[in-house]
């Protein structure tokens, strides 16, 4: 893989600051969009999620994990596909649930896990790493490839909040 276009990297100080930088992105979604998170358990992946999700319009209440279905639409202002890679063991299994017929499609794609199968992201995309720095604090290191990717990432991280 490529070297990113553009790296940023922000620290979030609690659960709530996480969700909030999430909201913030799912703003900014559009139909297109691919965004894989990567980040160990208890990272704050699904704070995150959650906040792009209620950011893109979703209910809170429609918000689940999608570990057991793989793939798991919502409706918001734009559909938002939330994937998690975790069970599969490899491309194959992946490409035999049609998760690929939706990269690039309709809504926008919200990816847990991409580290697992890093070759279901297309070659333009957003990779947020997600790491803990504290008891409640974390490193959230966002990479673009890409010029829409490099455009979200402007508009999300270094735009004026």
């Amino acid at each position: 893989m490529s070297a990113p276009t553009l790296r940023h990297s922000v620290r979030s100080g609690s659960p709530e600051e996480t969700h909030e930088l999430g909201m913030r992105l799912g703003r900014l979604l559009q139909p297109g969009d691919f965004v894989g998170l990567v980040g160990d358990l208890g990272a704050g992946k699904t704070h995150l999620v959650r906040g792009v999700a209620e950011g893109a319009g979703v209910e809170r209440s429609q918000v689940a994990s999608p570990t057991f279905a793989i793939v798991y639409p919502y409706q918001g202002r734009l559909t938002l596909y939330h994937a998690d890679l975790y069970r599969l063991a490899d491309y194959d299994e992946l490409y035999a649930t049609g998760f690929l017929d939706m990269v690039g499609g309709d809504g926008a794609l919200l990816v847990e896990w991409l580290d697992r199968i890093p070759e279901a992201a297309p070659r333009e995309y957003l990779r947020l790493t997600l790491r803990e720095v504290g008891e409640e604090s974390r490193e959230l290191v966002a990479e673009a490839w890409g010029a829409r990717p490099v455009g979200l990432l402007t508009d999300w991280l270094l735009a004026e909040r």
